[in-house]
């Protein structure tokens, strides 16, 4: 799909070639016509001026980053670091405003400039170094995560508040994120058409060698294109931040593959020597529309992965195919008929307007008078939270309640977008799992400012008002895992503590738990505290490194079930017999595991019945019922013992 400028070299002529020429030289557009009309007659909820303002503050991270990717794909390198800048940079910002006292405006300077140091090496490696793209860039991704992680301590960095105003809108209506990515698009564009290093980035692509004979000093434009990749990337990660209203060491993770599918799928060739600013955009908007419609229609997460990644597929086919059919591209600034570009665009955005104005008919008089209840959760991909959904989704059921579920994959990010669609749609209530409580915090305010209840589940959103909080008691939990352990051990022993995801609240809570109920067991020696984010593979990593310095271990207590088995899989044949494991959740996995005996114990926590009450409490709120500010469900400890007594 491209949207460059482009000359047939078979010359087309008459309507119907003038239409074919249309639609091939501006796949990409016409795709984000088709994706827009196609989710107006779906869904009800996409077409309102809100849900769009919704689509432009999603894509602008995406958008932002994307632009500067252009630069590197344009002259036919590669940048896989551009998600992990991001990260650094905010959190360099972060970190300097606040630990460091650093003024504000040179906090920000410090951010550019992590960037653009980034950028530089990367260069660096790759036109004096001779490392491919690809190599060095991948390096930089895992340096500068890395850095961000150790500058952070594992935890999210309060942004702030003259940066946060970022993630805000001007005038009450207007998002400033949008407006940051139509000025870095802008700028972009200007990169590419109009200077000596946009003609370049173009010249390189398309034959470097033949650059470079020309008189091109190849190496330095190489650096420039790189920093500037680093810039864009250091500008997205701030514009993530502010929204977040907090620095996020894993921030953007993952977000250099959206960067690249919003190049591609704007016309770009990763072969080099074309692209424009324009198609990006589009490609990025693209990416924005499918997510935000593929959730309105309450499509799984896991599916909509399928989707983009098919669609990445047909833009390149339908690149391929548009070239085979005669299609050259044009560089940007090269000359082109601009008028009659401009005039698509606006033939584009009036056919558009009028289909989408006629669609919206089907919805009229349509609405459903059942209440609409959304349920975002932090993961899908453990079993804790697939029984809270089940929970919901049975509450939901009994009680006449349309629930929409959505997964924002451990992404504090996604779950933003996930619940400003919520917002935006114009639902009766919400639920949320947050991924991070204080990332979550902007966007449940702006539910409160929308009056739609909120009830947080499992997890609570600092710095802003939820109608209740359903949740187990994670301290008491925490002082009754550490009592279970110490007694297993006669009260000494040497044990490990796998910790949860850093910035959660049921990690914080669990932790306190844990160490509060150790102090009463001082023959109890913790060895090692490491965390393993509630994620088994990641656990039985972190045991395994942790038994090569502490082979003499003799207990484990981990923060949640999936950890505790991934510990139980690195000590083998010593869980169970020479080193006690103690887990927390009580899923299903965890219950059978006890029942062997692998697992010594579990802190069970009945996740069903938080899905269950959640559903129950946001309907009592948005009845305007009394509702209890905290609604702790109890917590057991669940040993071979009793585990077949247990229900969950």
């Amino acid at each position: 799909m491209a949207t460059d400028t482009l000359k047939s070299t078979t010359g087309a002529g008459g309507a119907p070639g003038g239409l074919r020429r249309l639609l091939l030289d501006n796949g990409a557009l016409t795709a984000l016509i088709v994706l827009v009309i196609a989710m107006s007659a779906l869904s009800g909820d996409f077409l309102t001026a809100d849900n769009l303002l919704n689509v432009g503050v999603q894509a602008a991270v995406t958008a932002v980053l994307a632009f500067g990717v252009t630069f590197v794909i344009v002259s036919a390198g590669i940048d896989l670091s551009v998600g992990s800048v991001a990260a650094l940079s905010a959190t360099v910002l972060a970190w300097s405003a606040t630990s460091a006292g650093v003024p504000v405006f040179l906090a920000v300077l410090l951010a550019i400039a992590t960037g653009i140091v980034c950028g530089l090496v990367n260069g660096v490696l790759i036109s004096y170094g001779k490392l491919p793209p690809f190599i060095a860039t991948l390096a930089m991704l895992s340096v500068a995560r890395g850095l961000s992680l150790v500058i952070s301590e594992g935890s999210p960095i309060a942004f702030p508040d003259s940066v946060s105003h970022l993630g805000d809108t001007l005038g009450g209506w207007l998002p400033v994120p949008v407006l940051v990515m139509i000025v870095m698009g802008l700028i972009a564009a200007f990169v590419l058409g109009q200077t000596y290093i946009g003609r370049s980035m173009y010249a390189i692509g398309g034959n470097e060698e033949a650059a470079r004979l020309s008189g091109l000093r190849v190496k330095r434009q190489k650096l420039a294109i790189y920093a500037f990749s680093g810039v864009f990337a250091a500008v997205a990660g701030v514009v993530l931040a502010a929204r977040l209203s907090s620095a996020q060491p894993q921030a953007a993770d993952g977000y250099e593959l959206d960067a690249i599918a919003a190049v591609v799928i704007g016309g770009a060739s990763l072969a080099g020597g074309t692209g424009k600013a324009s198609g990006t955009l589009v490609g990025a908007l693209i990416l924005a529309v499918l997510r935000n419609g593929l959730n309105l229609l309450n499509v799984s997460a896991f599916w909509q992965q399928v989707v983009i990644g098919v669609v990445i597929a047909l833009a390149v086919l339908f690149d391929t195919l548009r070239r085979k059919a005669g299609a050259t591209p044009v560089a940007a600034g090269a000359g082109g008929p601009k008028g009659r570009q401009a005039a698509t665009y606006a033939l584009a955005a009036v056919v558009t307007v009028a289909i989408v104005g006629a669609t919206s008919f089907l919805h009229n008089g349509s609405s459903s008078d059942k209440p609409k209840v959304g349920l975002s959760l932090s993961t899908l991909n453990n079993p804790f939270f697939v029984q809270i959904r089940a929970g919901a989704q049975a509450e939901a059921e009994r009680r006449g309640i349309d629930l929409t579920v959505t997964d924002a994959q451990n992404d504090a990010s996604q779950q933003a977008n996930q619940l400003q669609n919520f917002t935006g749609s114009r639902l009766d209530a919400i639920i949320v799992n947050p991924v991070d409580s204080d990332a979550a915090s902007n966007s449940v305010k702006a539910a409160g400012k929308a009056d739609i209840p909120v009830v947080a589940v499992d997890r609570t959103v600092n710095d802003a008002a939820v109608d209740t909080l359903v949740a187990s008691d994670n301290v008491a939990g925490g002082e009754l895992a550490a009592k279970t352990i110490a007694d297993k051990l006669g009260g000494k022993g040497k044990i490990v503590i796998l910790q949860g995801q850093a910035g959660t609240s049921a990690a914080r809570e669990r932790a306190q738990g844990f160490a509060d109920g150790l102090k009463a067991f001082p023959g109890i020696e913790v060895v090692a505290q490491q965390p393993a984010d509630f994620d088994r593979t990641k656990g039985l990593d972190v045991m395994s490194n942790l038994l090569q310095a502490h082979p003499d271990v003799q207990g484990v207590i981990a923060a949640n079930d999936e950890m505790a088995l991934g510990a139980v899989k690195a000590l083998g044949s010593r869980a169970g017999t020479s080193v006690s494991v103690v887990g927390f959740d009580g899923t299903p996995d965890g219950l059978k595991a006890v029942e062997g005996g692998t697992l010594y114990a579990s802190v069970a926590q009945q996740p069903s019945q938080l899905g269950r009450i959640a559903v129950d409490n946001a309907l009592k709120a948005l009845q305007d019922k009394k509702v209890e500010q905290t609604v702790k469900v109890p917590v057991k400890v669940v040993t071979k013992e009793n585990v077949a007594g247990f229900s969950g």
